[in-house]
């Protein structure tokens, strides 16, 4: 084993982590930093954003679509994801003055996520705007708030919220970065599973479809999650949608307005150009992160930050994930009850594997079952012990320490990639079957 003097020349490295950031230390003649391309923010984000709903993206102008007598509904994202809603929603609101207030709905895109309270809404939309409008929930466990547009690819009914459904314009709102199955967020998700009841998302999110090697980061078209859910939420009507581009500092870098699948393409086209970064073999260790707040909220959201790392990892190697998790994972959810149900990530893809088995959340638990077959996996979070047990993943109270003692065990030309971004940054490797495709 070396001794600490083979790691006198350490480099000092920020990983994105809650609010702020968690140092670290790695030698520097073994470490690989990948982040996303540096993009500016914009020097004035309200004038773009105004700007783009006025020359959109395969559309009218946004004004060109609004009658005095529109019924209008304003998709947001929740409070799991970095989305400027606080920004954005004021500036929507005050571009639509002309529409009566009594006309516009805004609805949570919580997908299976619980609802968000009334103090969590204010500090997503504003206290104003949930003041002033009518600021809705998705109510995905709740059938009887949902209108059936057809059927998924098993039969499963295709039910999407019936506020949004029921308006005469749906105005799609989020930001764009690659998805771990779906290809990037953004563009249709907002819809389907963004308003989509639980048994239509769990039809979509089922153990075949994640399964599928086309289910990966930066792949829209061919990847059968995203071809549904685009197809789904093409049922609905007319779309207008409003997504951002964002860099690591959640300034906006650019808004893509207009049609839901010509501005989504051209937003996709743009992210992958500065998140997806090619390294020319695999690594020893990978150390990631969930991107920090909000996006680190919690281990289900964190399996994202896994998968954004794996990508790159040796089989048998090892993946720190630096997820701050104060929601934790969160206990008693779905996801909680599954990964204690079984005993080891093996048994649980079994489980998934047996005719009839389903369960809310399991995708995040097989993605993540589906890492550990290849990898050994270490969360430092805030999670207590017995938590992270239960999930069968191991706690790492010391970063810096656990790189050292890992390439030391694994001789002098073992690496370490770090991703301080996590999944604001899709590494992949050079002529590998999984580089980015074509959106």
């Amino acid at each position: 084993m070396q001794t600490d003097a083979a790691y006198s020349r350490r480099m000092q490295i920020q990983l994105a982590y809650g609010e702020g950031h968690l140092p670290i230390e790695c030698p520097d003649d073994r470490t690989t930093v990948i982040t996303p391309e540096d993009r500016p923010g914009l020097s004035n984000e309200r004038a773009e954003f105004q700007a783009a709903l006025e020359q959109p993206i395969g559309s009218a102008p946004l004004r060109q679509l609004i009658k005095a007598d529109t019924r209008l509904c304003i998709l947001f994202t929740d409070k799991t994801r970095a989305t400027p809603n606080q920004r954005m929603i004021p500036w929507l609101l005050e571009f639509l003055d002309f529409v009566p207030r009594e006309n516009i709905t805004l609805l949570n895109q919580l997908g299976t996520h619980p609802p968000n309270s009334r103090n969590e809404l204010e500090a997503l939309l504003t206290p104003e705007v949930v003041r002033d409008y009518r600021v809705l929930n998705a109510e995905p466990e709740n059938r009887e708030a949902h209108i059936q547009l057809g059927i998924t690819h098993d039969e499963t009914p295709a039910l999407l919220n019936r506020h949004a459904v029921e308006a005469d314009l749906r105005i799609v709102t989020g930001f764009i970065e690659p998805h771990f199955f779906a290809g990037f967020s953004g563009g249709p998700k907002g819809l389907m599973p963004g308003v989509a009841a639980l048994e239509t998302v769990m039809s979509n999110h089922g153990h075949e479809n994640i399964a599928s090697p086309d289910a990966t980061f930066g792949k829209t078209y061919g990847n059968p999650i995203w071809e549904e859910m685009l197809a789904i939420a093409q049922r609905t009507g007319p779309n207008f949608l409003i997504n951002v581009a964002l860099n690591d500092h959640r300034q906006i870098t650019r808004v893509f307005a207009g049609d839901l699948v010509q501005a989504h393409q051209t937003g996709c086209e743009f992210v992958k150009r500065s998140a997806m970064q090619p390294v020319a073999a695999p690594f020893d260790v990978v150390v990631t992160t969930n991107s920090g707040f909000p996006l680190d909220l919690n281990l289900y959201q964190g399996v994202k930050g896994m998968s954004a790392g794996a990508r790159i990892l040796k089989d048998g190697g090892t993946l720190i994930l630096a997820c701050e998790c104060r929601e934790g994972v969160p206990a008693g959810s779905p996801m909680d009850c599954l990964l204690r149900y079984a005993e080891s990530p093996e048994q649980l893809l079994t489980m998934l594997t047996t005719p009839g088995f389903q369960r809310p959340e399991q995708w995040q638990a097989q993605i993540q079952a589906l890492i550990q077959r290849r990898a050994d996996v270490r969360v430092h979070s805030n999670l207590d012990e017995e938590s992270l047990r239960a999930a069968h993943l191991a706690p790492c109270p010391d970063i810096s320490a656990t790189v050292a003692e890992e390439l030391a065990r694994r001789g002098p030309e073992a690496r370490v990639a770090v991703l301080p971004q996590g999944p604001l940054t899709i590494p992949y490797l050079e002529g590998s079957l999984d580089a980015p495709a074509a959106v």
